[in-house]
């Protein structure tokens, strides 16, 4: 019997379980590789019931430290994106989401992210005084985040605003983009306009900013002072028109990913004035900076819209925060990719906890609407699903269940959208016209 297994089961044992403190019969089993001599059955019952001694888990599922096994082992950023991009579709198609938005615009902040100390990748941020990275957020108008990445705390964050855009692979594909103050930069300005996006960042201070005149003879009956003086501040059309054929090449090598936006956009920055594509770059942001001012200063909702766009993305902040509170909050790998996969199954999971509030929300209504209460889409249009209330964070998780397959969800609902819509028209044609 040299090298066999030996297994003997059905031996019933009491025990206590762990969570309950309640007894429990269990079936046990137990065996072992035969190596020249037999063990009796009497030693495999004392073995049992000298393990029955101990506190049992009724339903032990997988451990930390198998999950970590796990997702190191098996898990990409490639497939982490894709998970984040299923999820942002099935998202999409609940009538639910369109009380939010329609997904054209999206709103890209960071927040910072706690590191070791000894942590040689992480950069002390000069903004917090403590070492850490940043966690890039690009978060659709409909509240979920379409893309998110880990980048260090010395690097300026707008040249990221681009790239999120770009690698978003969902079937939610934004147009517009909302950032804070410093999204205001020439080339940024000049690629997204470049690549098809309507930037439009949160602007403080917006008079202390330069606006540029079309020509030197060019003059303005009412708002000629923003300019400042005449023959001042004009644009080299000359330059744009000589460099475009570049600026469209180089353009078009950013889309199609031969470069990256970050990369260009830290080149641009660099402050090589002598580079006529650069110079270029500059010119055609200024245009474009120019004219969204112009429209910053008067389009009201337009101010309202872009408000309300940053406070989502700052709010997905402190929802994603409070969802990751695994280890404090601190990432510990000092591994880079390692730390982009955090950022990404923390970005999962918080989208995970939106579609499943967002499924909740839309089952309310139902059973309202069942009751016969008139529901109004202008009502459901400020609910948020960053809802923590019904969550019990330190709770059991039961990985047994893993197996499961859930009910089919309904994403239809019995609420008209269309006048939420109309509003957002409407208030664009207003801000055009003006």
């Amino acid at each position: 019997m040299d090298g066999q297994l030996v297994v003997v089961g059905s031996m019933s044992v009491w025990s206590l379980c762990e969570h309950h403190m309640l007894p429990m019969n269990l079936q046990v089993a137990a065996g072992y590789l035969a190596e020249h001599q037999v063990v009796g059955l009497s030693k495999f019952g004392r073995v049992a019931q000298h393990y029955a001694g101990r506190l049992q888990v009724q339903e032990r599922g997988v451990s930390g430290h198998e999950m970590s096994y796990t997702a190191n082992r098996h898990f990409s950023i490639v497939l982490l994106d894709e998970a984040i991009a299923d999820l942002v579709n099935a998202h999409a198609r609940l009538d639910i989401s369109q009380a939010w938005g329609d997904g054209t615009a999206v709103a890209a902040d960071g927040t910072h992210m706690d590191t070791c100390l000894d942590n040689l990748l992480a950069e002390t941020s000069v903004r917090y005084g403590k070492p850490g990275g940043i966690a890039y957020h690009h978060i659709s108008d409909t509240y979920i985040a379409l893309f998110t990445h880990f980048i260090p705390c010395g690097v300026w964050e707008a040249v990221y605003i681009i790239e999120g855009l770009l690698k978003n692979t969902s079937e939610v594909q934004p147009t517009t983009v909302h950032a804070d103050t410093q999204g205001q930069s020439f080339p940024v300005f000049a690629l997204a306009h470049l690549l098809g996006f309507d930037l439009m960042p949160r602007i403080r201070n917006w008079k202390d900013s330069t606006f540029y005149r079309p020509s030197k003879q060019t003059e303005y009956v009412h708002i000629d002072a923003l300019f400042g003086e005449p023959g001042k501040h004009v644009i080299d059309w000359d330059l744009i028109e000589s460099q475009f054929r570049h600026l469209t090449r180089v353009a078009v090598s950013v889309r199609e990913g031969a470069i990256s936006s970050s990369t260009l956009l830290k080149r641009l920055r660099s402050g090589a004035c002598k580079n006529a594509t650069y110079a270029a770059f500059r010119e055609v942001g200024r245009v474009t900076r120019t004219v969204q001012l112009l429209r910053y200063l008067t389009d009201a909702p337009l101010r309202r819209r872009v408000t309300a766009a940053t406070n989502k993305v700052e709010s997905f902040n402190r929802f994603s925060q409070w969802i990751g509170f695994g280890n404090c909050g601190v990432i510990a790998d000092n591994d880079p990719i390692e730390q982009e996969k955090a950022m990404k199954f923390n970005a999962l999971l918080t989208n995970a906890v939106i579609f499943h509030n967002a499924l909740d929300i839309a089952e309310i209504v139902r059973q309202l609407l069942d009751k016969g209460w008139e529901i109004d889409p202008d009502d459901l249009a400020h609910i948020s699903p960053y809802l923590t209330e019904h969550i019990d964070r330190f709770g059991e998780y039961s990985t047994h269940e893993l197996g499961i397959q859930p009910e089919a969800y309904d994403p239809k609902l019995d609420v008209d959208f269309t006048p939420l819509r109309e509003q957002d028209l409407t208030a664009a044609g207003l801000g055009q016209a003006a």
